[in-house]
């Protein structure tokens, strides 16, 4: 019996290496993280949702990128690559458990990055469909009810630390896919994350989902 009943990913960092493209687009990955970081700042404390290309264009802006490259990001969106290992692990996992994704962009784009992925999902939830962004609980929610499972027998893995207290705050255990070593935050808000585990890579899922061999 597998260790939870559903997991559910963070689709543009937890399972594509969206950082790449960021800082290609905007000449490099210390322009790159600015504006990645920007857009993180103002995504995540948008609450409601509103375009999703309008966090990107406002957040270009305020770290001095030209509005070209707001508009560059949509245009190469199919230039996301998965990150190595997601194939294998998604394939394994799926025949154990339902898999989710949980993203923060809008319809249109969520689609073309799961096409990206290669893999089939058992529910796919945007920010514009739930009507929110995350760390607010709807598009958490809106997933957990879609895959039919409590919350507390939900892993959800986190691209970004902002997930850790947005999921747990659900009851759902945490695994945060740290991929390119971000420092621990501070406290976003007063929930007790259950951080399941942190890693630089997405194999230590496999221990964490699937039952030990007899």
């Amino acid at each position: 019996m597998a260790a939870y009943d559903a997991v559910a990913f963070d689709l543009l960092t937890g399972l594509l290496d969206s950082w790449t493209l960021w800082n290609d687009i905007a000449g490099g990955p210390d322009a790159g993280m600015r504006w990645r970081k920007e857009y993180l700042r103002l995504t995540y404390g948008a609450g409601r949702y509103r375009p999703y290309e309008q966090l990107v264009a406002e957040s270009a802006r305020a770290t001095g990128l030209s509005s070209a490259c707001a508009g560059e990001l949509p245009r190469r969106w199919r230039e996301l690559q998965p990150w190595p290992e997601v194939g294998e692990v998604l394939r394994e996992l799926a025949v154990h458990v339902p898999l989710a994704v949980v993203t923060n962009c809008s319809e249109s784009l969520a689609r073309a990055a799961v096409e990206r992925i290669g893999c089939s999902f058992d529910v796919a939830v945007s920010a514009e469909r739930a009507g929110w962004y995350k760390p607010q609980p709807p598009p958490y929610e809106l997933a957990r009810r879609e895959l039919g499972v409590p919350a507390d027998r939900v892993l959800f893995v986190a691209g970004s630390s902002y997930d850790i207290a947005g999921a747990s705050r659900l009851g759902m255990a945490v695994f945060w896919h740290n991929r390119i070593g971000l420092p621990v935050p501070e406290p976003i808000d007063d929930a007790q994350p259950l951080v399941a585990g942190t890693a630089d890579s997405l194999w230590p899922l496999m221990d964490l989902v699937l039952p030990a061999a007899d």
